[in-house]
């Protein structure tokens, strides 16, 4: 008679880590995290909001290069605000973008207009706040990792 051969047991799993001990002490400064992302969000608004202000009435030969440049970084803004954090960061940003815009379109102290009651002026302002509304309806799988 034979004996037979024992089966080995499996080794045991290694315990996950303790997420409870780990939650409070990563939870506590989350909302410093948000914060931050939401004042870079603003202040890349604003950059981009003074930019496009200064440089959308530039000419090239005649087109309209500037407005052109202007509305495509304020849309690069918008759509990286977005994948960066979601709608929260794109709405700071869409708000720094806005102040930015509408404090240079106001008229200067020496009757200075930087956004006139013009075409430009007006494909500058709403075109753009438009690509901000183009980028908060844009698929949400866009912008998660699969």
């Amino acid at each position: 008679m034979s004996i037979p051969e024992p089966t080995p047991t499996p080794a045991p799993e290694p315990a996950p880590p303790d997420r409870a001990a780990a939650a409070p002490r990563a939870g506590r400064y989350r909302w410093v995290a948000v914060l931050a992302r939401t004042l870079l969000a603003v202040l890349l608004g604003a950059t981009v909001g003074v930019l496009g202000t200064v440089a959308h009435r530039a000419d090239w030969q005649g087109l309209p290069a500037g407005v052109v440049l202007a509305l495509a970084i304020t849309l690069s803004a918008a759509v990286l605000s977005r994948a960066w954090a979601g709608i929260g960061t794109l709405l700071a940003c869409g708000a720094g973008w806005v102040v930015a815009v509408q404090a240079l379109a106001v008229e200067g102290p020496g009757g200075d207009v930087l956004v006139p009651a013009q075409a430009v002026g007006l494909v500058w302002t709403y075109g753009g706040m438009a690509l901000f509304l183009v980028a908060a309806f844009l698929p949400r799988s866009w912008f998660t990792e699969r």
